[in-house]
């Protein structure tokens, strides 16, 4: 049996146009007629020895076995840039100061900074773990040349600063229902269905795991909540993102956060079912201290912007 051999050109392309949502638009990204996308992607089917696609409407979607590829396809594209990089920059030689919140030092940190480390082993990292507002003063201060962070539109966003991505901000509570012992749960979960029964009582009041002030998503929450007439209390608070988590998983009460990183043992909650109200999008930006970078903060800029934008795909 011969030896698969696959063509990184058309992998790149069967990547780009499941990451736009169309082959036409891969077309256009690359500079490629749809002709020739066609072709690439019958080469691809023919190289795998199996079906890749199946019709979905009028566009296609992945079978198992493409699903399967496309997971391999990103790895051997993602090496390739790597070693590209590893050899352009093997005399990249400086600093980096990197500050990031505590939703990204688990979920993105280690394999970012893996990936650099291997390409640029002489540039040195420092990396700092905050919220928000000290991350934004940090920058301000010359104290940090990359910065990670959400923003809530509270503050106008600094020069250097690139919106990378929108997500929604979701009621989150534990993993498994039955953890919850509070009489809040049932009652506004049976509140939610309507029954006669429910509507007569008065509600109680949510229980709320926040993290302490200062914290935009404080407001959101509470602002929310008032223009809904949904009564509330603030059951737990922390200066850590983890511990809320905990105090979540525990069924202490409902936090609230993006879908990005969500350890295992939380989720996210149908607000419907607990008559809660909608929330909005917060943004996902990169800060930088100065218009230019130095290139050892540049390419780690690059390497953050894959990673994010590859794990907002998949949540």
């Amino acid at each position: 049996m011969s030896q698969v051999m696959f063509d990184l050109d058309v992998l790149r392309t069967f990547s780009t146009g499941i990451a736009l949502g169309s082959y036409a638009r891969a077309a256009d990204r690359l500079g490629r007629s749809t002709s020739a996308v066609s072709a690439q992607l019958k080469k691809l089917e023919s190289q795998a020895g199996t079906v890749l696609f199946r019709k979905a409407g009028r566009g296609l979607e992945l079978t198992d076995a493409g699903e399967t590829l496309l997971t391999y396809a990103h790895r051997m594209l993602e090496l390739n840039e790597e070693a590209g990089a590893a050899m352009r920059g093997t005399d990249l030689q400086g600093w980096v100061r990197l500050g990031l919140q505590e939703d990204f030092g688990e979920t993105l940190l280690p394999a970012v900074l893996g990936r650099f480390a291997r390409a640029h082993p002489k540039v040195r990292i420092e990396a700092c773990v905050a919220r928000s507002g000290e991350l934004r003063e940090r920058l301000e201060l010359g104290q940090l040349d990359l910065a990670l962070a959400w923003d809530a539109g509270d503050q106008p966003l600094s020069p250097y600063a690139e919106r990378v991505a929108r997500l929604p901000l979701l009621w989150i509570g534990p993993k498994t229902p039955d953890r919850v012992e509070a009489p809040w749960w049932t009652e506004r979960e049976s509140r939610g269905a309507g029954t006669r029964q429910a509507r007569s009582k008065e509600p109680l009041p949510l229980p709320l795991i926040m993290l302490d002030a200062p914290c935009p998503l404080r407001e959101i929450v509470i602002t929310a909540l008032d223009r809904a007439g949904v009564p509330w209390r603030r059951a737990f608070g922390s200066a850590s993102l983890a511990a809320l988590w905990a105090a979540a998983s525990a069924g202490l009460g409902l936090t609230v956060r993006t879908p990005f990183g969500l350890p295992s043992h939380v989720r996210a909650i149908d607000r419907a079912t607990l008559s809660l109200p909608a929330l909005p999008q917060i943004s996902l930006v990169l800060y930088r201290a100065q218009a230019h970078s130095e290139a050892p903060a540049s390419r780690l800029a690059t390497l953050l912007l894959e990673a994010v934008r590859q794990r907002v795909q998949l949540e």
